[in-house]
This record gives structure tokens, C-alpha cells and sequence, in this order.
């Protein structure tokens, strides 16, 4: 089983005289000088390399938004892991789905990824450069919250388990993948309403990923888990307290670490916070998660999740601001009111697997604040807007006094705090929801700059 990915990054052709016979020169993302001594090639970090692992640089793509974000908008040479989503889960065990905007895109993510400028490596030859390429990991995410549908029927038998795993190999043999993320939400537990939901779930999907391990195509395939801040649930519908078993057949998991708090919810609070033990209302956090997981016997091959959006809310001014006119935190809004968000489309009527309307999501990405006017082009709060930074969760707010509008969200200052969190726990590393949130890297630039990550050129 992989369990270290690597990126290298462009370095020009320098030619060297013909009589030298081999030489190759490795780019990495690596700590700065005074790290712990690790072996070249790796996007590693100061504080998890006493094994000499590499660190985890990822994202998620979001497949049906290709047409006006292709592959080719993608800062390749940042990540060492990038993962298409989605496809879907389907009545028939046999068949995993894609719409047709993604369909017309994997093929481009896949080649983008092998072969990005990003992560080629020269090695030259007597007088002939040859290009050796170690591209960007590419996955494909299997499920999400509207395409988890079936997951449970898929892995309910063994014949069913059988099928299913023919089918993932099918899509790995088909697009040249290098892994696949599983991305269930989530098994035992309603996720979305239509879902199909078994007591065994948890068990059965160990099955299935025991399964897909032993066959010749998925031994060395990566496999990887999207998971919430919760272990799995065992048949009394409550979070297992041993879920070992599922480490050694996944290659690592991505704790979703936020829509903690959203329009679901009481009142306004933090979308991805990383601490709530000093909140007074406990819904969970990156701390805690961590601390959930690894309690029950999952190792520290976890990646942390981490959200380039956030959450809006409608709240009136007397509710939002105090007499000084600072941000209040908490505070109550108006449920049948909910803010258009930047992923939200004007009159849209579409439904959700249940038939279900879609709605309003009030979702902003990062770089839609700044379109939206709540942040300037450098990421900070724009002029006319409110801003506070959360101590306690680590989230930054905005408020537009104007509109009413509040917006929990993340920017480079929690970013940073969440890279530290990443060393200082050991995790391997990050994946960012998604990848075509963040404005002009400034999330992406936080975390590499708080996890001590810089680009390192050396020969072989």
C-alpha cells in the first residue's frame, strides 16, 4: 500500500556535457533548513517526519464546475493529491455514474495531473534530456452528499460487494486513475433523507474495502475516505470505538472538519472550527475530531479537511453588532430568510436524488466574498464591512450592515492556524474543499507558509 505520494515541480533544461551518463535533478516541497533530516523528493514538514513521511498537499475538484474552472486553473505544482468529484453511486451495484460535464473532464483532470508542468523531473542522458514525470496523484471521489445514495445496497452482501468492486476497478482501468477516494455519507447514518441506510453499513463497507485491497488491480491502488468529525457508527447507531481495521486497508482519511454550524442550525456559529472545547455550545471541531478518531484507534494517517467557503446568514443589526458596533458571536437569524450565496444560481428550480428542490444554500466561496464585496483582492475585509476573528474556534466573520448578511467563513489567518494544528498533531497533511474557492492561492499560500513548506531543487 502507497503510503507516501511525492511532487516535483519544473526545472528548465540545463544541458551538461555529453560524457555525463546520468543525472537527474528532484524538486520538492519540503520545511526550511533546520527541519528533521528527511529523505529528497517528498512535500514534507517539520514537526510529522521522524518516519520520514511525506506530507499530504490535496484538494478536492469539483468535476461539474470544469467548464468554467477546467484542470488547467489548477496550481498543480502546490499539491501532491488532487481528487475529482464526483462520481455517484447508482440502483445498479455494477454501475458508477457520471454526469456528462464530468465525463467530458476526467480524462483532462487525469492527463493534468500525470503530466503537469508541476511535477516533472528532468533526467538527462549523454546529450538527450529525457522527461521522467511523477505527476500529481490523481483520485476520484466516489459518493458525496448527493451521490451516496446507494452506497449502502452496493456493499449490503458479498455478491453485491463483488460487483462493486468490479465496477470501481472498472473506472480506475478506464481513466488511468491512480486511487480512489470514498466519500460515503455517510454509512449507518441519514445523510441525505432518500438514502439508503443499513445497521451493518460500517461493517459491510470494511468488507467491501477488504475486498477491493486483496485484488491484484487495487493493491497498490491509493485509497482514501472522506469522513465526518465522527468515527464510523456500529449497528447501536453510536461512533465505533475501534475502527483500526479500517487503517489497514485505507491508505489515509480526510476528517470533514467543517458545516459544523450552517442555516440548520440554532443560531449563526463557526462553519469549520478548530477548537470548540472553550465554546459554550460543543458542536465539534478539528480538535475534537481528531481527538475522536485517533481515540478509537485510527492512526495519524489523517488528513485535515479544510473548508474554502463558509456559511451565510441574515441577521438584523440589532442582533449582529454590539453598541460599539463590533460583531456579536452567536447570534439568533432569520431561518426564512436565507442569504443567495455565491454557489447559488438566480431561479433555480432543480431537485435534489429525493426530489427535493435544491434551494438556496447561502454558501460563499473565498473567492466569492471578494466578488461579493465582503472581502478586497488581498483577502482582508473590505471597506464598509465588519469583520471579527473568532479566539475560540478560529474563524473569522464578516457582517454587511447593508444587507444584513453574516458570513462564517475561513481566511489565511485561520488557514494558518489550522496548518499549525496539522504539525503540531503529526497529521499527514491537508485537504482543501475545494479547489476552486480560494482567490489567488491566499488560503493555499497560508497553510504552505504555517506548515513550514517551501520548494527545494537538489540533484540525485
Amino acid at each position: 500500500m502507497s503510503k507516501r505520494l511525492r511532487i516535483f515541480a519544473t526545472l528548465p533544461f540545463l544541458l551538461v556535457a555529453p560524457l555525463v551518463t546520468s543525472a537527474a535533478q528532484y524538486c520538492s516541497l519540503r520545511p526550511p533548513p533546520g527541519g528533521s533530516s528527511l529523505a529528497a523528493g517528498g512535500i514534507q514538514h517539520t514537526t510529522n517526519a521522524t518516519d520520514g513521511s511525506d506530507v499530504i498537499a490535496s484538494a478536492w475538484y469539483p468535476g461539474w464546475l470544469a467548464t468554467d474552472f477546467p484542470p488547467s486553473s489548477i496550481s498543480w505544482n502546490r499539491y501532491n493529491a488532487m481528487t475529482f468529484s464526483f462520481a455517484t453511486t447508482t440502483p445498479d451495484v455494477s454501475t458508477i455514474a457520471l454526469d456528462d460535464v464530468s465525463t467530458q473532464a476526467l480524462p483532462e483532470f487525469v492527463s493534468a495531473a500525470k503530466n503537469n508542468v508541476g511535477s516533472h523531473f528532468f533526467q538527462q542522458k549523454l546529450d538527450r534530456p529525457t522527461i521522467l514525470f511523477q505527476g500529481v496523484t490523481a483520485l476520484l471521489s466516489i459518493g458525496g452528499w448527493t451521490g451516496s445514495q446507494y452506497y449502502s445496497t452496493a456493499v449490503a452482501t458479498s455478491e453485491n460487494r463483488t460487483a462493486f468492486v468490479s465496477a470501481v476497478l472498472d473506472l480506475v482501468s478506464k481513466y488511468d486513475l491512480d486511487g480512489i477516494d470514498f466519500d460515503w455519507e455517510y454509512p449507518g447514518k441519514v445523510g441525505l433523507p432518500c438514502n439508503v441506510v443499513n445497521p451493518d453499513d460500517s461493517n459491510n463497507f470494511l468488507l467491501f474495502l477488504q475486498e477491493l485491497r486483496e485484488q491484484p488491480a487495487g493493491k497498490d491502488l491509493v485509497l482514501t475516505a472522506a469522513v465526518g468529525i465522527a468515527p464510523f457508527v456500529g449497528p447501536n447507531q453510536l461512533p465505533m470505538d475501534d475502527v483500526s481495521d479500517f487503517s489497514l486497508v485505507l491508505d489515509r482519511i480526510a476528517i470533514m472538519a467543517y458545516d459544523v454550524w450552517g442555516s440548520w442550525s440554532p443560531s449563526v456559529g463557526p462553519n469549520a472550527p478548530l477548537d470548540d472545547s472553550c465554546a459554550s455550545d460543543q458542536e465539534g471541531s478539528a480538535v475534537s475530531a481528531v481527538n475522536a478518531w485517533t481515540a478509537a484507534n485510527f492512526p495519524a494517517n489523517i488528513t485535515l479537511g479544510v473548508a474554502a467557503y463558509g456559511h451565510s446568514f441574515r441577521v438584523s443589526p440589532t442582533a449582529a453588532l454590539n453598541s460599539t458596533g463590533s460583531i456579536i458571536l452567536y447570534p439568533s437569524f432569520e431561518k426564512d430568510s436565507q442569504p443567495m450565496g455565491s454557489a447559488d444560481t438566480p431561479g433555480d428550480t432543480s431537485s435534489d436524488p429525493c426530489g427535493d428542490p435544491n434551494g438556496v444554500s447561502g454558501v460563499f466561496t473565498f473567492a466569492g466574498l471578494v466578488s461579493g464585496g465582503f472581502l478586497d483582492s488581498d483577502g482582508t475585509a473590505a471597506s464598509g464591512i465588519e469583520y471579527t476573528f473568532d479566539s475560540c474556534s478560529q474563524t473569522p466573520f464578516v457582517y454587511n450592515e447593508s444587507s444584513q448578511v453574516m458570513v462564517s467563513y475561513d481566511d489565511a489567518t485561520s488557514f494558518a492556524a489550522k496548518g499549525t494544528f496539522i504539525n503540531a498533531q503529526g497529521l499527514l497533511g491537508f485537504a482543501v474543499w475545494d479547489v476552486t474557492g480560494d482567490y489567488n492561492d491566499i488560503l493555499l499560500d497560508s497553510l504552505h507558509e504555517a506548515m513550514g513548506i517551501e520548494q527545494v531543487c537538489e540533484a540525485s
